[in-house]
């Protein structure tokens, strides 16, 4: 099928590589002109702008966006509708918020277009592995796209999961599920690795637990990676969030279901972008204050 890729970052240019292995017809855009002629020597159709992606389809237009959640897509979407006519399909790659995505379905379905969600995670290793693609929209604009998902995908791994909103929905709780994870395996390697008792090797534990526990995944064989190629020790603790995590929080609240860990474990990433809690500072106070115990000045 004919299918147009605006965003060649990390995620979006190896789907639009994983594409054209699967023989589509690839219309490619960035911001980045170099990015565009990367994939154009790939075989993709490059385009220098948005019209140039529209005039580039030689039928009914699909359109797949892959750039940052919140205005970048508001304004992707607006450059693009003039051009559009009934019948022709957007859909958002990236991590929108399921409630942006509703609102963007009902304004285009005023003109005809329409709009499809597509969680998708896989990350860097898409490429050769397939992306999880979680969709939502409406029946017959999903069957339209659907030899792409099918391309993009490992056997399996796409699902249309409801109505319009509801794969962005449900890549939400996916990532929040994942930020627990996440925390729970950082905590654990972190006991290991301040064992008074043992010297332990991180990289062959997490090998060792890959191979019949009941915590192996690919997110601990990735690990494993991580520990044998040293990267560990080199980084800084600080680790950013894109909103998933608060959005399936704020979820949760609104449904009245208790999220501890997601929740804990969102709030753990706050605290590793602090160089100096405050918070820390107020109890070391305080515990001097009333207990005398000791603090240590800076």
């Amino acid at each position: 099928m004919q299918i147009a890729m605006i965003g060649l970052g990390k995620m979006g240019g190896n789907m639009v590589e994983r594409l054209l292995r699967g023989g589509h017809d690839v219309i490619a855009y960035d911001r980045d002109a170099a990015a565009v002629q990367k994939y154009v020597a790939l075989g993709a159709k490059g385009a220098a702008d948005l019209s140039g992606v529209v005039g580039a389809f030689t039928g009914g237009k699909v359109i797949w966006i892959m750039v940052p959640s919140g205005k970048p897509v508001d304004d992707t979407i607006a450059a693009l509708q003039p051009s559009l006519a009934k019948g022709d399909v957007i859909i958002d790659g990236g991590n929108s918020n399921w409630h942006d995505t509703r609102r963007r379905a009902e304004e285009l379905a005023k003109a005809g277009i329409d709009f499809v969600d597509s969680g998708t995670s896989g990350g860097i290793w898409g490429l050769d592995n397939g992306y999880c693609l979680m969709v939502g929209g409406e029946k017959a604009a999903v069957a339209k796209c659907e030899p792409a998902f099918i391309t993009l995908a490992p056997e399996n791994g796409y699902a249309h999961v409801g109505p319009v909103g509801a794969g962005h929905y449900v890549k939400m709780i996916h990532n929040g599920i994942e930020y627990g994870m996440l925390q729970a395996y950082a905590e654990g390697y972190e006991i290991l690795h301040a064992s008074k008792t043992f010297q332990l090797d991180m990289a062959q534990i997490a090998n060792v637990w890959q191979h019949g526990s009941v915590v192996r995944s690919w997110l601990n064989e990735l690990a494993a990676s991580a520990f044998e190629k040293g990267e560990v020790d080199g980084l800084k603790g600080f680790v950013a969030d894109s909103g998933e995590g608060r959005w399936t929080i704020e979820e949760a609240m609104a449904l009245d279901v208790p999220a501890p860990v997601i929740t804990l474990s969102l709030l753990t990433r706050f605290r590793s972008r602090q160089e100096d809690s405050y918070s820390a500072k107020v109890i070391a106070a305080l515990r001097n204050e009333f207990g005398g115990h000791a603090v240590k000045e800076k």
